[in-house]
């Protein structure tokens, strides 16, 4: 929603990467931003104009002079309706001229003229991006404007090396477009810890004890929280879906290791999200060895793991920034007894109880 009919001016420079900006104008497309491309003269040599157009239903700026509606001129027009230029890919070349200034096309003009937040998508062969010259550019512009970079990363690069310069990925563009827009939000100022996915309590080297829980939903609050604002560290297990760009990601498996990742986390922080499926129990002891499958039955002996949300609620004094707990309940019965026992036990401001039985999804219900 944080796209939602937000005016997206899209530079794109002469790099092969440029086939990439293809797939981030259809994603913010697809999230309802109105998109405007400007390429620059060297742009058109790796993709033509007509796939942007095709994209975003819209013209697409190459020349310095073309006149927008006959009367607009174009990098003018462009830079005063923009929410947001992102600029990706952006070579070496652009990166220098915009930290001097320099407005010799359409796209430079745009971004001197503007006074939108810039996102920066750098790609470049590993030496220009090392190179010291770049990186002063680069700190040059960071220091006279309010720019974002994303990337780049680590790959194979048009020489064939690999190295470090490879345009990131559209996805964590457009997520980072969301962090940017989103920084004004209402939960400006605000620190929002989340947990998302299920322990994995270890039996021996090989083997885990563990749950179904997936992680997307721990995952979808801390994007919410993201795009409303707030500063957000996710504590989240292995094999959750990507974090949200921006967010502070502290990862973990255990239930003790949830623990103490919380309780480290919640000491600046004004809410706190408890999504994670954290094991009730434990082996009581973890074999050194594979354990081997004998005839005989196999008993495991287990433990309590650490309640996290009943010492939440027994040392709550020790936090007064934190104002909002928030539980969850998945329930194969008593759903609604057994959400508001929890409810009231462990002191929270909210919990949600998620209906375990539902075969096509999880029924959901909540209470404050």
């Amino acid at each position: 929603m944080i796209l939602r009919d937000k005016h997206i001016v899209l530079g794109v420079t002469g790099g092969i990467a440029a086939y990439k900006a293809v797939e981030v104008a259809s994603r913010l497309v697809k999230a309802g931003a109105q998109v405007d491309v400007v390429m620059t003269p060297a742009a058109t040599q790796f993709i033509g104009a007509l796939s942007f157009q095709a994209i975003t239903g819209r013209p697409v700026s190459v020349e310095m002079f073309a006149l927008l509606r006959e009367t607009d001129i174009a990098h003018v027009s462009l830079a005063h309706r923009a929410d947001l230029l992102i600029i990706a890919p952006l070579t070496a070349n652009t990166l220098a001229k915009l930290a001097h200034g320099l407005a010799d096309n359409l796209l430079t003009a745009t971004a001197l003229d503007t006074r939108a937040p810039l996102l920066l998508a750098p790609a470049m062969e590993t030496g220009m991006w090392d190179n010291p010259l770049t990186q002063a550019n680069l700190a040059r512009l960071r220091e006279t404007r309010d720019v974002t970079v994303v990337g780049p990363a680590e790959g194979r690069l048009a020489s064939g090396v690999v190295g470090v310069g490879r345009m990131a990925e559209p996805a964590e563009i457009v997520d980072a477009a969301r962090w940017v827009l989103g920084r004004t939000g209402p939960l400006r100022g605000r620190r929002i810890v989340v947990t998302a996915g299920g322990t994995r309590e270890p039996l021996d080297p090989l083997r885990v004890l563990t749950n179904r829980s997936s992680g997307r939903m721990g995952v979808a609050l801390a994007f919410a929280a993201r795009d409303a604002g707030a500063e957000v560290i996710l504590i989240h297990t292995p094999g959750v879906p990507p974090v949200p760009w921006g967010a502070k990601a502290v990862v973990v498996e255990t239930a003790q290791e949830i623990r103490d990742a919380v309780l480290n986390a919640i000491a600046t922080a004004d809410a706190l999200v408890m999504a994670a499926a954290v094991a009730d129990y434990r082996p009581a002891q973890v074999a050194g060895q594979k354990i081997k499958k004998t005839t005989e039955p196999l008993i495991l002996p287990l433990e309590r793991t650490p309640d996290i949300l009943a010492e939440v609620a027994a040392r709550r004094a020790e936090w007064p920034r934190l104002r909002v707990v928030i539980g969850f309940a998945a329930e194969t019965e008593r759903l609604v007894e057994n959400a508001r026992d929890k409810l009231q036990r462990k002191r929270l401001e909210l919990i949600v109880a998620n209906d375990a039985r539902a075969a096509m999804g999880w029924r959901c219900k909540w209470w404050r």
